[in-house]
């Protein structure tokens, strides 16, 4: 087994930030703020709102019978989180740009999975709406998710500038 790689100790402290994060701002909600409560951070751009999301993104399943959504959520975050890894490794010789978003992923994604496995369903309490229109509450996990993806997507795009490219087939 080789050695721990600097990349890979900053991945796993990025993951291990995420996630304590996520559950420490999830318990900070259940604990302070009632079921559906709010508190208006920014008026009309906003507020905290304890809300509790048993189904996945968007409240996509949550219509289902308990344990087939619980098994599908569960599945799908353990493959998630299998697939986030494999990339990781495949990436081991690249740069920290590509580690720290992929932190950020596998925290968020085992801060949800922590919930869905503890509670059966998902702390969410970040509500940004603008007049009448309200984006689904999220929270840390979800935003760690979206950013550590939006980060990433350069480097599913871009060729590895620190892999060194070979030469075509039949050149010297």
């Amino acid at each position: 087994m080789s050695p721990m790689r600097s990349q890979d100790a900053l991945g796993l402290l990025v993951t291990a930030a995420v996630l304590a994060l996520d559950q420490l701002s999830k318990a900070v909600v259940s604990h302070q703020i009632g079921l559906h409560e709010s508190i208006a951070l920014i008026p009309g751009l906003l507020n905290l709102t304890h809300v509790r999301n048993t189904g996945a993104a968007f409240g996509i399943l949550s219509s289902q019978p308990s344990l087939v959504r619980s098994l599908i959520l569960l599945a799908s975050s353990l493959l998630a989180a299998g697939f986030i890894l494999w990339i990781w490794f495949r990436q081991r010789n690249t740069s920290w740009s590509r580690t720290i978003p992929l932190g950020m992923i596998l925290g968020g994604a085992l801060g949800n999975m922590l919930d869905r496995v503890r509670l059966g369903e998902v702390i969410d309490f970040l509500d940004l709406y603008w007049g009448r229109y309200h984006w689904p509450a999220f929270n840390v996990a979800d935003s760690a998710i979206t950013v550590g993806i939006l980060l990433f997507l350069p480097a599913l795009i871009m060729p590895h500038r620190d892999t060194p490219t070979r030469p075509p087939r039949g050149c010297p």
